[in-house]
């Protein structure tokens, strides 16, 4: 399946944030990449400001376009602001839940934690990155995998109070979607609505 593999510090730049978490490049050179990023460029258009709006939500949550798509139109049919629920179908994405609960230092991690028959859902193990956790759902580490270094880093020092809709268990090691966040609680500098005008051109 393609996906994006290059360097994760020239996507930084070109949004100008560190969309894949700490970047020490991005800190020593914040303009774009390229051979005129650190020139005046110029004005963007509107439907340029909306078409990088979308690409940033496809990067940081690591989805491609038919799959992105395919998650707009559900939350087309899906009650509710539509811009926000698509976040939240994002959000509930099996590799994203993996990622916030401190189970892997990102989602790219944790989407390879899941391919990698590491991770259980309901006692189940599930392979799908894209499978969409529901709120009750219980999400944690497949036994023979507790003592893997990646996750007992990752799960060292993180702070499992900072998303409210998600419960940990550190004796299971496995945590609870308990119900679908709220926009104000999904932290990503994400300007929904930019995406909804987009596809509704």
């Amino acid at each position: 399946m393609a996906r994006y593999t290059g360097p994760k510090s020239k996507i930084a730049r070109k949004f100008g944030e560190p969309i894949f978490g700490e970047d020490k490049v991005l800190a020593k050179r914040n303009y774009p990449p390229g051979q005129h990023g650190a020139n005046k460029r110029r004005k963007t258009s509107e439907y340029g400001v909306q078409l990088r709006e979308k690409q940033k939500a496809k990067y940081t949550y690591g989805v491609l376009e038919k799959q992105f798509r395919n998650l707009f139109e559900k939350a087309s049919r899906t009650k509710g602001v539509k811009g926000e629920v698509l976040l939240q179908l994002l959000e509930q994405r099996l590799d994203n839940v993996v990622y916030r609960l401190g189970i892997a230092p990102t989602r790219a991690a944790a989407r390879q934690l899941v391919l990698h028959r590491h991770i259980v859902v309901n006692g189940a193990v599930l392979n799908i990155a894209s499978y969409s956790v529901k709120p009750g759902d219980v999400v944690g580490v497949r036994e023979k995998s507790k003592s893997l270094e990646v996750i007992a880093d990752a799960l060292a020092g993180f702070n499992h109070s900072k998303y409210p809709w998600l419960e940990w268990d550190e004796s299971a090691k496995a945590g609870k979607l308990l119900h679908v966040p709220a926009r104000e609680d999904i932290p990503e500098n994400i300007k929904e609505q930019l995406i909804v005008e987009l596809y509704s051109k």
